[in-house]
């Protein structure tokens, strides 16, 4: 009984979790200025963006001209800074080596394509992300990588 209340519990907050919250002012002040050294970036919804990369909430990496370390802190993150699914972290050269002896562009193909057999997804799951935004992430985690 008490594994299955425990199951019911972690599938209702996993249900809870995947649901779009509110942001408060403050929320959304926090989020600006954590990525106000990466470039200018407005959530759908404010009235203040002219000029400014757009995006949705769930999609913040929108636009060509963000850089790789902005891409990698959107997207690539999740699991290049904490190992899931088996993902080199970055800084870990010896996660890194066997990878980085394919050379650059195979990298990039793998961002791209993603890898089969692993949890690695084309573009990272991230189909909103032009080819020179993955390529830009992959290099930044390269470069901080050897």
């Amino acid at each position: 009984m008490l594994k299955q209340l425990s199951a019911m519990f972690i599938l209702g907050s996993l249900a809870l979790s995947a649901q779009a919250v509110e942001l408060t002012e403050e929320q959304r002040a926090a989020i600006e200025a954590r990525l106000k050294p990466h470039g200018d970036l407005c959530l759908s919804g404010d009235s203040n963006c002219a000029g400014a990369v757009m995006a949705s909430a769930d999609s913040s990496a929108g636009g060509s001209d963000i850089s790789g370390e902005a891409v990698y802190n959107q997207a690539c993150m999740a699991c290049h800074s904490s190992g899931a699914g088996g993902a080199p972290i970055v800084g870990q050269v010896d996660q890194w080596s066997e990878r980085l002896a394919k050379g650059r562009d195979a990298l990039h193909q793998s961002g791209l394509q993603g890898v089969e057999g692993t949890s690695m997804m084309a573009k990272g799951g991230r189909a909103d992300l032009s080819d020179e935004q993955v390529m830009a992430a992959v290099d930044y985690m390269v470069d901080n990588s050897q």
